[in-house]
């Protein structure tokens, strides 16, 4: 069983913000999918789909970001999967505009939704992807950036990395992560 994760903020008014890249990310998988009913647990909104013969679980916390790791611990404990089955999707401020980079692990760097899942896991051996949202100016919050809207021009470049990270979110549920590290890294 593999359980992919994308973070982000609950509620229509965080829908469209920097930080949601993760929950569009699995809303594009969800819609690839056909996926319309969900279930709520584990302070989550989720699906199950089969790939390859493998339950996959399709996960957007609803815990918002600070604490997504509670949602992510409740999953790994009851479906007893172990953090390298677990693949989670984020925004990045410190990777270029609109790049998308899949690692097999790592730290959480300055991210209060990975610091969360790697404080409450315990571990920081799992496979992410990170999407770049662009870098905040030099006097402004980051959190109002983190929470602030793509512009329309920015949608396009967005839209497309959406699309590559889902595809790569594919590619590690068929091939696995080297494969996919391998693939979908250089593209950038």
């Amino acid at each position: 069983m593999k359980i992919i994760v994308g973070l982000g903020n609950p509620g229509k008014d965080y829908q469209n913000t920097r930080h949601n890249i993760g929950f569009m990310v699995i809303d594009e998988l969800f819609s690839r999918y056909k996926i319309s009913s969900f279930k709520t647990k584990f302070s989550s909104v989720y699906s199950e789909i089969n790939i390859n013969g493998e339950k996959v679980l399709l996960v957007k916390p609803t815990t918002y970001m600070n604490n997504s790791g509670i949602a992510v611990r409740d999953l790994l404990n009851f479906y007893k999967v172990i953090p390298e089955d677990l693949l989670v999707v984020y925004d990045d401020i410190d990777i270029n505009f609109s790049d998308v980079r899949i690692r097999k692990k790592g730290s959480s760097g300055s991210h209060n939704g990975m610091k969360s899942i790697v404080f409450q896991i315990q571990s920081e051996d799992f496979p992410r992807i990170r999407i770049g949202v662009g870098k905040k100016h030099e006097n402004e919050d980051l959190a109002k950036f983190v929470l602030s809207n793509f512009s329309k021009e920015e949608m396009n470049d967005i839209k497309e990395s959406i699309t590559i990270a889902a595809d790569s979110v594919e590619s590690f549920l068929k091939k696995g992560i080297d494969y996919t590290m391998n693939n979908f890294n250089k593209r950038n």
